[in-house]
């Protein structure tokens, strides 16, 4: 299956639809066998290459109405998981909102804590689930693709860590991998994603700064490069930051790529040169 996935990940939404069969029927049917079999191996990715104890995928579904906070039927059911030990979290409904995957299907954002259990900026109503897996540091990514999420990804510890951009940037590459076939699978069945919100433009020196940024590189270094001051490339960042609607830089480079930002080609070259 993981052959599989790879590459139906590979494939983009156009060969998707170019193959797409006369039958609507059998369409949805497949495309919900490649929604399976892609969100299935993203769960049993995170742990196998990015080094977490557990994966877990949510997959957006109506809710029945509940007395939580949010909107009614707003949420996602927990349906691909992989080095559980117990089965609490296995099929779990998390309305928007709630606990850190319902938080990030809500922000459309990455959240994440280094001890889910003593963290004070989420609720926390899944408690038990998670204590029965003994997790405490969890990351959770939303599959987002033209305004639409497609599920949200976690990658959780046995430990109390926190997440360095490494292990944040790696769930990211397989996150953005997946959603791009999930939106493959969407356009061969047939369904039609809702428009992309429009990203206000960057400047030129703006988008310049975020892409050397989303190569890892630190504000001096860049500065360097660019022949700035360290205030200056901050101010340029916060400011790419505050256009995208993102908190940090790591949400600002994933932000970037989902937006088109950041494609192979518009990759700086070459090291930084340093003074």
């Amino acid at each position: 299956m993981t052959r599989a996935a790879d590459t139906l990940t590979a494939a983009q939404p156009d060969d998707l639809t170019a193959a797409h069969p006369d039958d609507p029927e059998l369409a949805a049917r497949a495309a919900e066998l490649v929604r399976d079999a892609v969100l299935g191996d993203l769960a049993r990715r995170v742990v196998a290459e990015c080094g977490a104890d557990v994966g877990l995928v949510g997959v957006p579904e109506p809710l029945p109405a509940s007395g939580t906070r949010g909107r009614s039927g707003d949420g996602m059911v927990l349906r691909h998981w992989a080095g559980t030990r117990a089965d609490l979290l296995h099929d779990l409904a998390v309305p928007a909102g709630l606990g850190l995957g319902g938080r990030a299907l809500a922000e459309r954002a990455p959240t994440w804590v280094p001890d889910y259990r003593a963290a004070t900026t989420i609720s926390h109503h899944y408690d038990a689930a998670v204590t029965a897996e003994d997790l405490y540091a969890m990351l959770t990514v939303p599959l987002l693709h033209g305004g639409t999420v497609h599920g949200v990804v976690y990658a959780s510890l046995r430990a109390v860590v926190p997440f360095g951009d490494v292990r944040i940037s790696a769930v990211g590459k397989l996150a953005a991998a997946a959603t791009r076939a999930l939106a493959g699978a969407a356009a061969w069945s047939g369904e039609k994603p809702r428009p992309a919100a429009p990203v206000p433009p960057l400047t030129p020196r703006e988008h310049e700064v975020l892409r050397w940024a989303a190569t890892g590189r630190t504000n001096p270094e860049i500065a360097a490069h660019l022949s700035l001051t360290c205030n200056t490339v901050t101010g340029y960042l916060k400011s790419a930051m505050h256009k995208l609607g993102v908190r940090n830089r790591t949400e600002l480079a994933l932000a970037a790529r989902e937006s088109g930002l950041l494609d192979a080609s518009a990759r700086p070259p070459g090291p930084v040169r340093t003074r």
